[in-house]
């Protein structure tokens, strides 16, 4: 009889092909010299804000459980995708994110909208309007649709 002793076969570490060693960001670093030679503008940067497409299935969950509050549209920019609603209890103006409002108008100054509000992170401190619903458009004002049609006078 011979002794020989068998050793476990030698398993080699496993290694990804196609992972980077360093994390990558979608942004270069203040510091780095791409910024120097003007390579990425501060329109290239990710929005810190969640949108209805970002923001949390939790989130999401407790905004649409809440009250539902009343306010008018002080003022919106569909060229930059935001604006705000004065409250009908007076309190600060809310935020409100182009992907959370709710129907086929782009809301103008002195629409009446109801809406439900979500905390800002990081620190949800602030709040923002999400399911924003126009009730009552301004009267006397031009409406755009979504598609740009131009409706009243």
């Amino acid at each position: 009889m011979t002794s020989e002793s068998t050793s476990p076969p030698v398993v080699p570490p496993l290694h990804s092909p196609k992972s980077p060693v360093w994390p990558t960001f979608p942004f270069h670093r203040e510091g780095s010299r791409v910024w120097e030679r003007g390579g990425v503008s501060l329109r290239d940067l990710p929005s810190p804000l969640p949108t209805k497409r970002t923001r949390t299935y939790s989130a999401t969950a407790r905004a649409s459980a809440g009250p539902v509050f009343k306010g008018v549209c002080k003022q919106f920019s569909r060229a930059q995708g935001h604006g705000f609603i004065t409250p009908e209890n007076g309190s600060e103006d809310i935020f409100v994110h182009v992907s959370d409002i709710e129907g086929e108008y782009v809301p103008v100054e002195g629409d009446e909208v109801t809406y439900k509000m979500c905390p800002i992170p990081p620190k949800n401190q602030k709040f923002q309007a999400v399911e924003v619903v126009l009730t009552q458009l301004a009267p006397h004002t031009p409406h755009e649709t979504w598609s740009g049609q131009v409706v009243g006078s």
